[in-house]
């Protein structure tokens, strides 16, 4: 009788080692699919943050003509004109990438127009986007979510 049931102990401890592991892998599968939302989020805010500081940097052109930023750097302080503006109150990080570094939109003066995220993952937002952003749908990758400003 004692034979017979020789290693039952042994699978049943070998299955539910393998159903831990599987459930710890989807639990860090849910893990980073929210942390990539939130730098998604978190990337639809700065990224609309620069769009209103350049909005604002060239809407406030002293004079006729108008100008978009040379750099990204001029948009946190603005002196061309007597009082002194900040659009933006500091350069922000990439959130995807995590990196100083955005994709420049350069208009036809050389100025800065727009920013866009470096990364080429695929976003999981691909609806619901407000109407200024809705060309975000058709993305690919986070390269097409194009933060410029044109008047």
């Amino acid at each position: 009788m004692g034979r017979n049931q020789e290693g039952f102990s042994y699978v049943i401890a070998l299955f539910l080692v393998a159903a831990l592991a599987i459930l710890s892998v989807r639990a860090m599968e849910n893990t980073a699919s929210k942390e990539q939302r939130d730098r998604e989020a978190e990337l639809l805010i700065v990224g609309q943050a620069y769009y209103v500081a350049i909005r604002l940097y060239y809407e406030n052109s002293p004079g006729v003509v108008k100008a978009y930023p040379k750099e990204l750097v001029n948009l946190l302080e603005d002196a061309r004109a007597t009082k002194i503006t900040r659009p933006l109150r500091r350069l922000y990080r990439d959130p995807i990438t995590s990196s100083a570094e955005w994709g420049i939109i350069r208009a036809p003066d050389g100025g800065v127009m727009g920013i866009y995220s470096r990364s080429n993952r695929k976003p999981f937002k691909v609806a619901g986007f407000p109407i200024d952003m809705s060309s975000f749908s058709s993305a690919n990758t986070y390269q097409d979510w194009k933060f410029s400003y044109q008047p």
